[in-house]
């Protein structure tokens, strides 16, 4: 910023006010010059006329002081307010020996200042020493950091004041003409200030005081004591008229200085925040071994160097404490730089959740093993079902378990691998040893999780897949064949493990190019939906059809559900999948409504899966299908088995709101989960649905009327609880004429199976309701349908 600019940013009255004072003490400070050449060179005027000029300048300078008070901010107004106390005690004191002069002008050459003039002098530098000590400077963080910065300042302030006693001080006293007591305690205070003020301003980053101000009272204090010490030391007495005149006029200048210094940063720009106590207890250090080296080359060693050695000494002695503060300091630093390194490589290769090494670490810790050629064992762990404990009681019961497992692993591994955490609720384990080792750790573990753990007492199952490396085998292929093998045991129905074996993995890719080819059929079309007839079992008459899906694949011709359906759950295809059944069923269903009337066909149902129920937008497709379609919501109904009904409040609350819709919900494959009973009274189900495996033997009559009964005994089960709550009933899986009459004794009134019926077409269920429709016309004696 030029210099006119700075100007344009200070208020005029500011800065007309600090540039008249600047230059009215010039003008002293010339005039004094002027004066003392006249009267040294020429012998014009007396010498007690040198003694005005330093009351009126330190006058001029208190004025200056005072008009920057009004101006200040408390902090920073605190100190100015001292310099003003300072430099009117100053003022008085030096006015008071210039009075005194020219009431004894004849002795103005012999006479020295008057014990209450030095006392005011004296008053007055001690306040500026006071004010000095008091002013803000930057505030160490820590108790080590706050010691050190303590002891560099002390250090530069016994060092600086070491050399000036040694150059300024001590040679005053040992002059030719000393000057007076008073004036070398004025010198020496002069020079504590100027040490002081140079140390206070070594450690001001920023703040309410103005660094710059500070140096010109370091100034003000410095630069006249040192030259009036030369002059004392040189010149003797006669030098007090130059000191007088020309040289302590100089501290008022340099004092109005600092007020114009403060004053610019008061009200102009704010300044860059300085590096501070860098350099001046290094340049201490410097200073305080001038004596020595004087004394090392010939100096005499009388009391005023004596005084300088110890003070040396002192120096030293705090230099080595300084310094080991700061090994202290850098110790505990390392210490904590290595803590932390130590720390974030610990984050970077565990889990945050359980402590357990994270996938990165346990990949590469296998690589090494592998790389070594040593056996190795990997163990891939799958909790099962580990998301119905999220849903049903939340991810913080859910995290809680999976400490419990990972603790559990630790115990089992022992030393003896690693154990890790790879994904949600995905753990594997690497071991050092063979096969044999890696099956005795997986009995144990699902020995282990046989029961309950954690502290909700929750029983988790898990799928382990193991395999052992070879002579050929890389990292990742190890790790494939661990993750087919726990798919293996997945499909064996889990809680279990398997131990990977060549070919293992041809029916996991088959599964996964199924996928692929879904999302293909779903693209292309290639899905028809069938459907099985419900009928009346005493006249054989189709009162509802079962939407079933068959899969017409262009070469390998139709495949049935139970090879799709699966791949379909897993890789999420179930949901297009299931909006193209249900869309198709009612646009159907509505179909023969329109055609056959109300009575043909009662109710169209279709199987819904759990991924279904978990799509938060199901409910709302069901609303959009049945309103696009025009199908009454009650001549819908969704069937649901048990497992689906337990998989969370995400299900729950779907179940309910199609049921608050109207829709009929049927409990599919009932009797085959293990709340069957007390599913009746949660679930909103309006239809029960007796699984095949209840239905098949139920005719045989071998004699033996207790086996009998008991083969019948959970399909009776099953209808009179039904009946007490209200609920129809479906017999699934009828093949044959002799279950049909072992049904009906019991009370069944409705089936399904190959016996009854097969699933059909569209067009040959329109040709059966037809048919049925036109026995009911013309009614045929001895005739039924199908």
């Amino acid at each position: 910023m030029t210099r006119e600019a700075l100007q344009a940013t200070v208020p005029v009255g500011v800065r007309m006010t600090a540039r008249r004072y600047v230059q009215a003490t010039v003008a002293v400070a010339a005039l004094g010059t002027v004066w003392c050449v006249a009267y040294l060179g020429f012998g014009i005027g007396a010498e007690v006329v040198a003694y005005i000029f330093v009351p009126i300048s330190t006058a001029l300078a208190t004025a200056a002081v005072h008009g920057l008070i009004r101006r200040e901010n408390p902090a920073a107004r605190r100190f100015w307010r001292a310099a003003f106390y300072s430099l009117s005690s100053i003022t008085v004191g030096y006015t008071w020996m210039a009075v005194d002069m020219f009431a004894h002008a004849d002795e103005v050459r012999t006479r020295s200042m008057t014990p209450p003039a030095a006392a005011f002098a004296v008053l007055g530098f001690l306040i500026a020493i006071w004010a000095l000590a008091r002013v803000p400077v930057v505030v160490a963080a820590g108790g080590i950091e706050r010691w050190r910065m303590v002891l560099d300042r002390v250090i530069a302030f016994l060092g600086c004041s070491a050399a000036l006693w040694y150059l300024g001080l001590a040679p005053m006293l040992s002059a030719r003409e000393p000057w007076s007591r008073q004036a070398m305690v004025l010198v020496g205070l002069a020079l504590i200030v100027a040490v002081g003020a140079a140390t206070k301003v070594s450690y001001i980053a920023g703040g309410p005081v103005d660094r710059v101000a500070i140096r010109f009272i370091a100034a003000a204090g410095g630069v006249p004591a040192g030259v009036d010490a030369v002059l004392a030391v040189q010149y003797g007495y006669l030098a007090t008229v130059p000191a007088q005149a020309i040289v302590m006029p100089l501290a008022p200048v340099l004092i109005t200085l600092g007020v114009a210094a403060q004053s610019r940063v008061d009200h102009g720009p704010p300044r860059e925040p300085a590096r501070v106590g860098v350099l001046l207890p290094y340049l201490a250090l410097i200073l305080v071994d001038v004596p020595l080296i004087a004394v090392a080359f010939g100096a005499p060693l009388r009391w005023p160097v004596r005084v300088v050695l110890i003070a040396a000494v002192v120096v030293t002695a705090l230099v080595m404490v300084r310094q080991y503060l700061a090994y202290r300091e850098n110790a505990r630093l390392l210490r904590n730089k290595r803590v932390q390194e130590e720390r974030l490589q610990y984050e970077v290769s565990h889990d945050g959740l359980t402590g357990l090494a994270n996938r990165a670490l346990f990949r590469e810790r296998l690589a090494t093993v592998l790389e070594s050629g040593s056996p190795a064992s990997v163990l891939l762990i799958d909790l099962d079902d580990f998301k119905a404990v999220n849903d049903l009681l939340g991810h913080g019961v859910g995290d809680r378990l999976l400490v419990s497992v990972a603790r559990l692993l630790q115990a089992e591994v022992g030393d003896r691998g690693l154990p890790a955490r790879v994904g949600g609720d995905e753990f594997a384990v690497v071991l050092t040893e063979a096969g044999a080792g890696a099956i005795e750790l997986a009995e144990r573990l699902v020995a282990a999780l046989s029961h309950p753990i954690s502290e909700h007492r929750l029983l988790v199952q898990a799928s382990i897949g193991i395999a052992v490396s070879g002579p050929e085998v890389t990292l990742d292929s190890i790790l494939r064949d661990a993750d087919v093998a726990m798919y293996e045991a997945k499909q064996q129905g889990k809680a279990g493990f398997v131990r990977y074996v060549d070919g293992m993995g041809e029916p996991v890719l088959a599964h996964m190019q199924l996928g692929g080819e879904l999302r293909r059929a779903l693209d292309n079309d290639e899905f028809r939906v069938v459907y099985q007839p419900i009928v009346r079992l005493d006249g054989r008459r189709v009162i509802g059809v079962e939407a079933l899906v068959r899969w017409h694949h262009p070469t390998r011709g139709v495949v049935g559900p139970g090879e799709f359906i699966p791949a379909a759950e897993r890789t999420g295809l179930i949901v297009p999948l299931g909006r193209l059944v249900l869309r198709e069923t009612c646009r159907q269903a509505a179909a023969w409504l329109a055609e056959f009337g109300p009575d043909a066909l009662k109710e169209a149902g279709l199987n819904v899966s759990a991924r279904q129920l978990h799509d938060p937008d199901f409910v709302d497709d069901v609303s959009a299908v049945l309103a696009e379609s025009g199908l009454p919501c009650e001549r819908l109904v969704l069937e649901v088995t048990e497992s689906a009904v337990l998989r969370g409040q995400q299900v729950s609350r779907a179940l309910y709101a199609l049921d608050s819709m109207g829709i009929r919900l049927a409990l599919d494959d009932f009797g085959t989960g293990e709340s069957s009973l007390s599913l009746l009274r949660a679930f909103p189900a309006a239809i029960v649905k007796l699984d095949k495996s209840f239905v098949d033997g139920i005719e045989i009559d071998d004699g033996q009327p207790a086996a009998a009964d008991a083969r019948k005994a959970v399909a009776r089960a099953v209808i009179q609880l039904a009946h007490a709550l209200g609920l129809d009933t479906v017999a699934e899986g009828i093949e044959s004429p002799e279950q049909v009459a072992a049904l009906r004794e019991l009370g069944y009134t409705l089936g399904q199976g190959f016996h009854l019926a097969e699933p059909m077409s569209a067009d040959e269920i329109s040709r059966l309701l037809a048919a049925q429709q036109d026995q009911d016309r013309f009614p045929v004696r001895g005739k039924a349908v199908p």
